[in-house]
């Protein structure tokens, strides 16, 4: 294929790749956006390949790295539960990294030799900060699926210094761009040549540094707050990929890095915005707490207890219904019963709606998802800002697996490690009902006073056959 033809491919995929991002953003549209980006996506790998001009052999090759690629990810879509997608999207983050660093090595080991001292510092960079990103991105998303996973506390690592460790991290890494860069400004010994000596040694030091940068930064945020750092290493990953296409000189990869790195980077403002933190604060890995928070996971009262027959009866007199779900509601698949019990109530008149946290589950839009996929009607399903102000004015709620994101503490106790986030106010309603399997604490690790409530009941149990229950009373 001509160059001109890739070209016109590129151009088609990129315009693909934008319209994809458009239809995502909202739910009517979501299908069509994805299948723009299948499009998409196929389009650019087939001009990508017929314009290697490669041998038959190494046609072989890349024919066969593809066709193990997509078998892993048809097997990855078809075994992974949805409750686990964020942490599959963690881990192909940090594929990303990964693909970039090791890019970033190949590209400087093996670069035109043929560039005047201008291109050469400018490939230099690029290198450089494509390992630096790439690094980073690999370790922070190792750090949070294993958090995500269980595999790792989910409470933040704080080590003496941590901020001035990060920034201490950052100026090593400049002064080693600069002996990267600029090797004859380091004299190393004799059986060692200026240059690559110095560059290669330059740039592995660097890039131990960037890993355990990458791993610290992540470390140090709480579990409560990973649906925000999984969006940030989202957009970590789209510059990595974009800095892998500079060093590589595809366009496309440019573009779609660029585009995957600037749209997480709003997402995760947005997200920042909505629970009252600081954007900056995500980037310099001091999101969240500092482990001082005197907020306890003791229990601080006495709660009481509800049976699927009272909460069925409950709902019978109520005239207004809110749902607030939770990642409890995605482990148990209770969205389908949830949607039956919804059909069921507006049926007798009953007016119910859905209350949305923007970190409900573990990642943006969870909720959202889960849902759609049990054809709750669009037109029920809330932002927190749209229906905070009527739970007071509701008769009651329905709290499914939720926590951290109904926790009063979190406006109540300034030394809370959720301590400013907005949460769902239920506690205004008339009366709350809370489907837990147990009194333990959610993943922030804190007690959520919400349980200890006079119009608060808790109803034990697995969170499907509670509901499957109260449908069955209804």
């Amino acid at each position: 294929m001509s160059q001109g033809l890739v070209t016109a491919a590129y151009i088609v995929a990129a315009i693909l790749f934008i319209c994809s991002l458009a239809g995502l953003s909202q739910h009517s549209t979501s299908m069509r956006g994805n299948f723009f980006g299948i499009i998409g996506m196929t389009l650019a790998l087939l001009a990508t390949v017929a314009g290697l001009g490669a041998s038959a052999e190494m046609m072989t090759r890349v024919a066969a790295a593809m066709a193990i690629g997509g078998a892993i990810g048809v097997y990855l879509a078809r075994k992974v539960e949805m409750t686990g997608m964020p942490e599959l999207v963690a881990m192909l983050h940090s594929f990303v990294g990964l693909a970039a660093v090791l890019v970033g090595f190949n590209s400087y080991l093996h670069h035109d030799t043929d560039m005047d001292a201008v291109m050469v510092n400018i490939h230099l960079t690029e290198v450089f900060l494509g390992i630096f990103i790439g690094a980073i991105t690999f370790t922070g998303s190792i750090v949070a699926f294993g958090k995500l996973r269980g595999i790792f506390s989910s409470k933040p690592l704080s080590l003496p210094q941590r901020h001035k460790l990060n920034m201490l991290a950052l100026l090593l890494s400049l002064l080693l761009l600069a002996v990267f860069i600029n090797p004859e400004m380091v004299s190393l010994p004799a059986n060692l040549t200026p240059t690559a000596g110095t560059q290669l040694l330059a740039l592995l030091v660097m890039t131990l540094i960037a890993l355990a940068f990458g791993w610290h930064l992540v470390a140090s945020i709480g579990g409560a707050d990973m649906p925000v750092v999984i969006s940030m290493l989202n957009s970590y990953s789209g510059w990595a990929a974009a800095a892998a296409g500079f060093m590589l000189n595809n366009d496309l990869l440019i573009v779609t890095g660029a585009l995957v790195g600037s749209s997480g980077a709003i997402l995760s403002y947005i997200m920042c915005k909505a629970m009252n933190r600081s954007f900056i604060s995500v980037i310099a890995g001091g999101f969240g707490t500092d482990g001082a928070a005197s907020a306890t996971a003791e229990e601080v009262g006495e709660y009481r207890e509800i049976t699927a027959e009272e909460t069925a009866e409950l709902l019978k007199n109520s005239e207004s219904v809110i749902i607030t779900p939770g990642y409890g509601m995605a482990v148990a698949q209770a969205q389908y019963p949830v949607a039956d019990i919804t059909k069921k109530l507006r049926e007798r008149g009953v007016k119910v709606r859905f209350g949305i946290h923007p970190v409900a589950g573990r990642l943006p839009g969870h909720m959202n998802v889960l849902l759609a996929e049990a054809k709750v009607p669009y037109d029920v399903v809330l932002e927190l800002d749209e229906i905070n102000d009527d739970f007071s004015a509701t008769d009651t709620v329905l709290v499914i697996g939720a926590n951290d994101t109904v926790n009063p503490a979190a406006l109540e106790d300034p030394h809370s490690p959720i301590a400013g986030m907005p949460v769902l106010e239920v506690w205004k309603a008339q009366n709350v009902v809370v489907f837990k399997r147990s009194m333990n604490t959610g993943y922030a690790g804190v007690q959520n006073p919400l349980f200890f409530k006079e119009n608060t009941q808790m109803l034990f149990g697995d969170a499907k056959a509670s509901v499957e229950a109260i449908l069955k009373y209804l």
